[in-house]
């Protein structure tokens, strides 16, 4: 049973590290798109996503984080999370 704790501790951590990278994503984004309001880490994310394929905000909304990733594989090819953040 302690294995499959692990497991699931596992998957939960890999989780929250996605969520967490995209959020510190959606800084860089917001910088690099020069937004002016007050868009930063996945709301930033989305917003940019909107802008770009103009998709509803609730269409954005509903994906998964995994599917915001993917959408953003090739704004995310060879950036790092920044020093400060690891």
């Amino acid at each position: 049973m302690k294995e499959h704790y692990e497991l699931r501790k596992g998957l939960h951590h890999a989780d929250a590290d996605l969520t967490y990278s995209l959020d510190v994503f959606g800084d860089a984004l917001a910088e690099k798109q020069g937004y002016k309001s007050d868009l930063h880490g996945l709301d930033a994310v989305r917003y940019y996503l909107m802008q770009k394929h103009h998709w509803l905000p609730r269409d954005v909304k509903a994906m998964s984080y995994e599917d915001l990733q993917f959408a953003l594989s090739e704004e995310q090819a060879g950036w790092l999370l920044p020093k400060d953040a690891r």
